[in-house]
């Protein structure tokens, strides 16, 4: 399945003692497995209409994302694991429960919206460690600003959780002039994100569309990305540059994301069924 481009394994299964993190770096394979940004597991929960993991190319595990859990929202409901006249379902993650809503026409399913959480913004919470150098961090509106250096280019990263970890940076030319293959991994493995961390770069292009290309942790770029989408909205409202309503432009597609200041983050897009097969073994 994929999500404006983001696309997954889905693996429906009850079993928690395999080893998914090596089966996902042999199904992401895009050479020697299925290929995808991520394999996401499809799981009975007790808490929530089923509970989503999500493990990364790497074999990394996420606590979050945003495209996944449109594809596994659409999943139970085509798979019939949900009333069909439902409008909403529940999805335990490991960032907490995530509820999203169903949009339908002529009682097809043409689109989900799915509630993001709050934003998070403490150093412990992103995670982030900065020691000493208090001079180099700036607080705006809440939001830690923490400039970096890498390969020569300055960087002011706006660092927010969605309950995985994001550096956002604003730029004026276009997306697709940055050198985000040489910068992206560098940024993903600086030393002060204990867990890594996704890299966002974007241009606002009006209060009510941003472009945006992203580079994931574990993964490397990516057409889009959900968590990494909201991140970016959130910090464009912070610093006034976007209104609470607005389009993240990414290679894959456009997702349409809205945010009161206060609460969580809202994201809807598409979430789509490629294909159907087995795996040998």
């Amino acid at each position: 399945m994929h999500g404006a481009g983001n696309d997954f394994v889905l693996v429906k299964t009850d079993d928690a003692e395999r080893d998914w993190a090596s089966l996902a770096v042999s199904m992401c394979d895009r050479h020697f497995g299925i290929g995808s940004d991520g394999l996401l597991l499809v799981m009975p929960s007790t808490k929530a209409d089923c509970r989503m993991r999500m493990f990364d190319p790497d074999g990394s595990e996420a606590e979050a994302c945003g495209n996944g859990i449109r594809c596994v929202g659409r999943f139970i409901y085509d798979q019939g694991m949900v009333k069909p006249e439902v409008n909403t379902v529940t999805v335990e993650t490991l960032a907490g429960i995530r509820k999203l809503e169903l949009f339908k026409e002529a009682g097809k399913l043409t689109g989900l919206q799915a509630g993001m959480g709050k934003p998070r913004f403490a150093a412990d919470e992103i995670p982030v460690t900065i020691s000493g150098d208090r001079e180099n961090t700036v607080y705006i509106k809440n939001m830690l600003r923490y400039s970096v250096t890498v390969a020569g280019m300055n960087l002011p990263l706006n660092l927010v959780s969605m309950g995985n970890p994001h550096a956002v940076y604003f730029l004026e030319q276009p997306v697709a002039d940055f050198p985000l293959s040489e910068i992206g991994p560098k940024v993903e493995h600086l030393d002060i994100f204990p867990k890594r961390a996704n890299f966002e770069i974007a241009r606002v292009i009006s209060r009510n569309e941003i472009e945006v290309r992203v580079w994931e942790r574990g993964v490397g770029e990516t057409l889009a990305c959900g968590s990494g989408a909201c991140a970016v909205a959130v910090a464009a409202q912070l610093y006034d540059y976007a209104d609470r309503s607005l389009d993240i432009r990414l290679p894959g597609g456009t997702l349409q994301l809205e945010w009161d200041g206060v609460g969580e983050v809202l994201c809807r897009g598409p979430a789509e069924n490629v294909f159907e097969g087995e795996w040998p073994e």
